[in-house]
């Protein structure tokens, strides 16, 4: 936790608060197409304190006290006490009507104090969110309880400083924020490069200039059984303890081919598995075509680094070296993602087959030029590779500006101290001297 300037005061969160409560089980019943919006646990985040108002439930709510007790005012606190605990949101004056259910708690500030301070002092992993997260209950009643709101510990800086220390984080974070988005497009960017390179390597266009100045001949079209032997797996019976074991010979499967190499294996087959089912150990080098599997994963392509035997829903292709580059054809099938899953049958899971595999359309080059090609190609490749190391060293950098922020803040450390602001603790017997009496309970008369 940061250590507070000397003339902040540490207080506890019922001394801030004028009540905290939490919303109740049941509010499904209320669910509605309109009406006023309802914030749940995916509303907030755990790296800001504004609402993700994107995707908001509606709902139209009851009649009576259990409405007004968990309407929701601008300024509010919420807090996340169940699931992902310790998110941390502020109420926008643009919500209008709005309610919250069991998992998320309310903290009403009360009149005078900055809420915003308050919001991203909870919201800071430093000091408020380790704070309610050491507070977080394990075993069968996990998350934060109420009273731990109450009881957490806060600073309260003079409010002149409270509110520069607010309008100093709202406008750095939205910097930072624009930062991570900004970055965020790269990826997809470099994705899309990666795709045009390998459609005009098997177009040609990588080459255009070599193909020129070295007078090769025109390229050739042929099918992928023409250049490769082809051929697949399947699935030794479970039942039978003797087929599968701890070590042995590697088992892969259509989920490898996300790897860009296949260098180990998660299930390895006995020998009797081999006998049995006739399976075949592909060497290193072998191709792999996913046939089939759930998500993008039908249409990946990847490569044996290890030698394995492979289960059905893969196609092994062996490349004969002498007619294509391995690593051309290669290239090719991955250019080809696209098509091959267009070439998939079958219902809600359509697959490939082995006819279609083999059938696959392949351009030819001349091997001379395949070797240029899959030159260019790693060259490209390279140069994305290494945009992408500093993308992620610059988001990692991104992503630990607003914490330090927050700590910087909570040090005192972000804004200057001034010696004309109201002393906190005159702020704190103001707070207290106008904080409202709690209303007497009224004892009802017993029925006669």
């Amino acid at each position: 936790m940061s250590e507070w300037p000397s003339n902040w005061l540490p207080v506890k969160g019922s001394d801030v608060f004028s009540f905290v409560t939490s919303g109740s089980r049941g509010w499904a019943q209320h669910y509605a197409s309109s009406g006023a919006a309802f914030i749940r646990v995916g509303n907030l985040d755990h790296d800001t304190i504004s609402l993700d108002l994107s995707e908001v439930q509606r709902v139209q709510p009851p009649a009576g006290a259990e409405g007004e007790r968990t309407r929701l005012r601008p300024d509010d606190v919420l807090v996340s006490i169940t699931a992902e605990v310790g998110m941390v949101g502020l109420v926008p004056n643009s919500l209008g009507e709005a309610y919250i259910n069991q998992h998320i708690a309310l903290a009403r500030p009360l009149p005078g104090l900055e809420p915003r301070f308050l919001a991203w002092y909870l919201a800071s992993e430093a000091d408020g969110k380790r704070s309610l997260l050491a507070s977080s209950r394990g075993g069968t009643k996990s998350g934060l309880g109420l009273d731990d709101i109450r009881q957490v510990k806060l600073p309260l800086a003079p409010v002149a400083e409270q509110q520069r220390i607010a309008d100093k984080l709202d406008a750095v974070v939205t910097l930072v924020d624009a930062c991570l988005d900004r970055l965020a497009r790269v990826a997809p960017l470099l994705k899309r490069f990666r795709q045009s390179v390998l459609a005009d390597a098997v177009a040609g266009k990588l080459t255009d200039d070599w193909r020129i100045a070295s007078a090769s001949r025109e390229w050739a079209t042929t099918s992928l059984d023409a250049v490769a032997e082809v051929g697949t797996g399947s699935t030794p019976l479970r039942s039978n303890p003797a087929f599968f074991a701890a070590s042995g010979t590697p088992w892969i499967t259509s989920g490898a081919t996300s790897l860009p190499v296949v260098s180990t294996a998660s299930e390895f087959v006995t020998d009797a598995a081999i006998a049995a089912h006739r399976l075949k150990v592909y060497p290193p080098g072998t191709l792999l075509v996913a046939m089939y599997g759930e998500g993008k994963t039908r249409g990946q392509v990847t490569e044996l680094g290890i030698a394995a035997t492979i289960n059905q829903a893969c196609a092994a292709v062996r490349v004969d070296e002498s007619q294509a580059s391995r690593v051309f054809v290669k290239l090719a099938l991955m250019a080809n993602y696209l098509d091959m899953r267009d070439l998939a049958e079958g219902g809600a899971q359509p697959n490939l087959n082995l006819g279609k595999i083999k059938s696959l359309c392949l351009p030819l080059p001349a091997l001379p030029e395949q070797v240029e090609i899959v030159r260019r190609v790693d060259l490209l490749f390279a140069f994305a590779d290494r945009l992408e190391a500093r993308l992620a060293k610059a988001q990692a950098a991104a992503d630990r500006l607003t914490p330090a922020l927050l700590a910087k803040a909570f040090r005192g450390e972000l804004v200057p101290q001034d010696s004309a602001d109201e002393p906190a603790a005159e702020l704190l017997k103001r707070l207290t001297a106008d904080r409202p009496a709690p209303a007497a309970k009224v004892r009802l008369p017993r029925a006669a």
